[in-house]
């Protein structure tokens, strides 16, 4: 099938370059030249692993294009997607749909016969409606359908998740389309990955209530995590409890300084506004968000308290940038507003990470970033595990140790145990866990 992917941003890119691999030929399209020009000159924008191998492989083999005119891809598509950034709209906290409607408009001057046309970017529900009222008024006599295909790709293992999704959600009234989103999704017929087919409305819905549950239980684990520093109990032993239970399932329950990225923060705000326009007011939800906010300046408290009240004058590394690893993402990482709080009060920041340290520094002022973890903590105060690096999980601790001024970690993914850590030598500390 022949494919026009609108947005070369992280979900159009790795949509359009693992449906290039699926055997579909797909141009991805964007205003941004600079991005065209680097992706036609094989380089990646974004850091994820796999994608830039998968790219070339793809570009090759003549399945994958980029370009900045949509004309010509548009006109030929069988499908259309549109895979365009919807972030948090400035004073209200709604999706900004502008990316959205400016897109539909652009398609619907140029199709031509019967073209599906997709909405790959997470939007409020109506989205979908709002879509088809603007192409049927730019082009009257247009054949097509307007399909809801949220996406579900966790930054750091997307092509996998793409591949061997754990559903395919198709949102449409129109049979005629289920037809061709079955086709373009058919290579995961030998998976057996459910397709669920529903209306428009309810497709939109769901990815909102997907994030905001995985939320739900990110959050809901902190705050035991707090409990358990509290009353002498393990958050890890708490989790692993929990979690065998099928009914509520081991993931996302990780103790730590709260979520961050590209999708829980907007979504679940973008949830919240929705529910409140149709008031239908989501108290779990806006709870969530506040809770989380509050999470990550308490991780900043928790170095101070450790340093004993007081980190005037004080060298901070922090290890790890990125709201989570394999991923150079920083939007709404618990880093800034760590940094931020640790700056305030007195400190100064050591940071290392291995792939977002050019966005981070965008984001930060006044941080010395640096060549590795080694390099970070020398001379430090104190080593702060912010995100959990595999480079970070086996550190040598003899030499971290001799770059200290004095032997203190504070380990806010729990990557390390207690025992392990007072056995080497070290004052530690970690999230939930106070044995």
């Amino acid at each position: 099938m022949r494919v026009a992917m609108i947005g070369t941003g992280y979900v159009g890119l790795v949509s359009g370059t693992c449906f290039a691999d699926f055997g579909h030929v797909v141009t991805c399209i964007d205003k941004d030249t600079t991005k065209i020009d680097s992706l036609n000159n094989g380089q990646i924008p974004i850091y994820e692993p796999g994608l830039q191998e998968l790219v070339a492989k793809n570009v090759d083999e003549e399945r994958l294009f980029f370009t900045t005119d949509p004309a010509e891809a548009i006109r030929t598509a069988d499908a259309v997607f549109i895979a365009v950034g919807t972030p948090t709209r400035r004073g209200d906290g709604h999706a900004d749909l502008s990316y959205v409607y400016a897109a539909a408009e652009e398609i619907a001057g140029l199709i031509e016969g019967f073209t599906v046309i997709i909405t790959k970017s997470t939007v409020p529900v109506g989205t979908g409606d709002e879509v088809e009222d603007i192409i049927r008024k730019t082009n009257p006599n247009a054949e097509f359908a307007v399909v809801s295909n949220p996406e579900f790709l966790r930054e750091g293992a997307a092509i996998n998740d793409f591949k061997r999704p754990d559903r395919v959600v198709v949102g449409t009234e129109s049979e005629r389309a289920v037809e061709v989103m079955r086709e373009l999704y058919r290579p995961l017929y030998l998976n057996e990955t459910p397709i669920i087919v529903t209306k428009r409305r309810t497709s939109e819905l769901i990815k909102y209530a997907s994030n905001a549950f995985l939320a739900v239980k990110i959050t809901f684990i902190n705050e035991i995590a707090d409990l358990c520093e509290s009353v002498g109990a393990n958050v890890q032993e708490v989790s692993r409890g929990i979690g065998l239970d099928n009914r509520i399932g081991s993931k996302f329950l990780h103790a730590g300084p709260g979520y961050g990225g590209s999708c829980f923060p907007k979504d679940t705000l973008a949830l919240s506004k929705i529910a409140a326009d149709a008031k239908s007011d989501l108290k779990i939800v806006d709870s969530v968000i506040e809770v989380n906010a509050e999470r990550k300046k308490k991780m900043a408290d928790k170095v101070i308290n450790f340093m004993g009240g007081d980190v005037k004058g004080k060298t901070i590394a922090l290890l790890g940038l990125a709201f989570k690893p394999n991923t150079d993402d920083m939007r709404e990482a618990p880093s800034i507003d760590i940094v931020e709080k640790l700056q305030a009060a007195g400190a100064t920041i050591r940071a290392y990470d291995p792939a977002s340290m050019h966005e981070a520094a965008s984001m930060m002022s006044d941080v010395l970033f640096c060549d590795g973890p080694y390099h970070a903590i020398e001379n430090a105060d104190v080593v702060v595990i912010v995100t959990e690096w595999d480079q970070f999980r086996a550190l040598d601790l003899d030499r971290v140790k001799t770059l200290l001024k004095a032997p203190k970690v504070v380990d806010l993914r729990n990557i390390y145990t207690p025992d392990y850590m007072l056995t080497r030598g070290f004052e530690y500390t970690s999230v939930g866990r106070s044995y």
